[in-house]
């Protein structure tokens, strides 16, 4: 059985301009809204980890991971189009990164360890108390 030709992502026209598919190399996860010490120094961790930021905008608080869907193919073609899942079906590109890249469109973007521990420092007043 021949294999079939990707299908291209094309919502008006708007995913056909984008000719670095941003959205199929990254993905963003919330999570829950950190107050403690103790969640900044977790959240400290997983930004010293490379591909790894966290930003915080109107939706709340995301891990920005940047990672290449293993199904993106040249041109930015879906290898599984026809059967990708809900999350890629469901999503919208009304105000995306194409629009405005998440660094900028944040109220707060920490792509580093000591961007996050900075922050943290100004947040906390006995910030390196926590290591006690």
């Amino acid at each position: 059985m021949p294999t079939p030709e990707p299908v291209g992502i094309g919502v008006d026209n708007k995913c056909g301009r984008c000719t670095r598919s941003i959205c199929c190399n990254s993905i963003n996860q919330q999570v829950p809204t950190p107050r403690s010490k103790s969640d900044f120094d977790h959240l400290l961790w997983q930004v010293a980890h490379e591909g790894i930021n966290l930003f915080k905008d109107s939706d709340g608080w995301f891990l920005h991971i940047e990672t290449r869907c293993a199904h993106l193919q040249t041109g930015g073609f879906c290898g599984i189009y026809d059967k990708r899942p809900a999350v890629c079906r469901d999503y919208s590109n009304d105000f995306c990164e194409l629009d405005e890249s998440i660094p900028e469109g944040s109220e707060m973007f920490f792509s580093t360890y000591e961007q996050l521990e900075q922050y943290c420092r100004t947040r906390f007043k006995h910030w390196d108390r926590r290591l006690d």
